[in-house]
């Protein structure tokens, strides 16, 4: 099986944090109950309140196109860049426990 591991970092545009951790807090139950998703997880930056890192893992590519699929994420990518600026990074394991 190869994982797939998403990170995605993302800063709310001024005066748009409330809406994006509304946001980001109504995918994290659909997501985690996708078939092949492993792990979905929000985190919020201690240093800046206004940055959000998206934790996801997936079980393979199939997983990932699902989940892009899905309306949840549809919804989420209709309104994500009006309220952040975001930074994805898809990564590949190298040495993963």
């Amino acid at each position: 099986m190869t994982r797939l591991k998403i990170v995605a970092i993302l800063a709310a545009r001024p005066g748009k944090t409330e809406a994006l951790r509304a946001l980001l807090d109504g995918m994290v139950a659909p997501s985690r109950a996708e078939p092949g998703n492993l792990r979905y997880d929000l985190w919020q930056d201690r240093a800046d309140p206004a940055r959000f890192v998206l934790d996801e893992l997936y079980a393979d590519d199939g997983a990932v196109a699902a989940h892009r699929a899905s309306p949840h994420f549809q919804i989420y990518l209709s309104q994500i860049n009006d309220l952040a600026e975001r930074t994805p990074l898809t990564l590949d394991p190298v040495s993963v426990a």
